[in-house]
């Protein structure tokens, strides 16, 4: 199962710039199932000089932190355009940023990642299925097998 984000205005087409992008939505794919699990609507910033973005409180702040917060847990962001600095926090973060058409359905997205979880053909998935299937190291070396309740049954 790959978690993907689509930025999308209607939940049924990819049409939205990554970085200003006011609504993300979110499903689980599966070989044949993709299941929606969440919607993150941002707050519209404006711009301000060149590295800033102004929201609603009027404080300057970086308005893709959010958006990297809410898709943290993705294999990859389709959108209709990803700034270079977006695709390297992505990429860093070990998101695939994925540029389409404006207007592109999500549901024909949806099918492509199935089918490529099940026959392959897209480079992305295939390392986003062997990372998910790699055993994460404890964070200090440090690992431990601890007792079950198996371990008690005579």
């Amino acid at each position: 199962m790959l978690r993907i984000a689509f930025a999308s205005t209607d939940r049924q087409h990819v049409d939205l710039h990554f970085g200003s992008a006011d609504s993300l939505v979110l499903f689980d794919v599966q070989p044949g199932r993709a299941d929606l699990v969440g919607v993150g609507q941002f707050v519209k910033a404006e711009q301000v000089g060149e590295q800033g973005r102004r929201g609603l409180a009027g404080g300057t702040q970086d308005k893709v932190l959010a958006k990297l917060d809410f898709v943290q847990d993705c294999a990859a962001v389709y959108a209709a355009s990803i700034g270079a600095s977006s695709i390297r926090r992505l990429m860093a973060a070990g998101i695939q940023p994925v540029i389409v058409d404006a207007g592109h359905e999500i549901g024909d997205l949806l099918n492509e990642v199935s089918l490529a979880l099940a026959l392959g053909g897209l480079a992305w998935v295939e390392r986003a299925r062997r990372r998910a299937a790699a055993p994460s190291p404890a964070a200090d070396g440090d690992s431990r097998r601890l007792m079950t309740a198996a371990d008690f049954k005579d």
